[in-house]
């Protein structure tokens, strides 16, 4: 397992449009992904779950990625998290 901490950087935090675009990015890797805020984890395939975890600008969230392709995953969801700007 592999985990880091990203920091949001959207002005609208996670909301509906870059929730769904984050879950469609994470779906392209078979390793288990999960973002963790104020300890409790969130599926990031799940766009209920993202969109549950409430996070906005600046936050700081765990990005955990476990599989056989983990290295690649981390590397792009935390990428995704860390710039994108709408």
């Amino acid at each position: 397992m592999k985990k880091i901490t990203v920091k949001v950087n959207n002005p609208t935090g996670l909301h509906a449009r870059p929730a769904s675009l984050l879950v469609k990015e994470a779906s392209k890797f078979k390793s288990s992904i999960f973002l963790t805020k104020n300890n409790k984890d969130f599926n990031a395939k799940s766009i209920i779950n993202v969109m549950a975890m409430g996070a906005v600008n600046g936050d700081e969230i765990i990005l955990k990625v476990e599989g056989e392709d983990e290295d690649i995953a981390l590397i792009s969801i935390k990428n995704f998290i860390e710039g994108f700007e709408e």
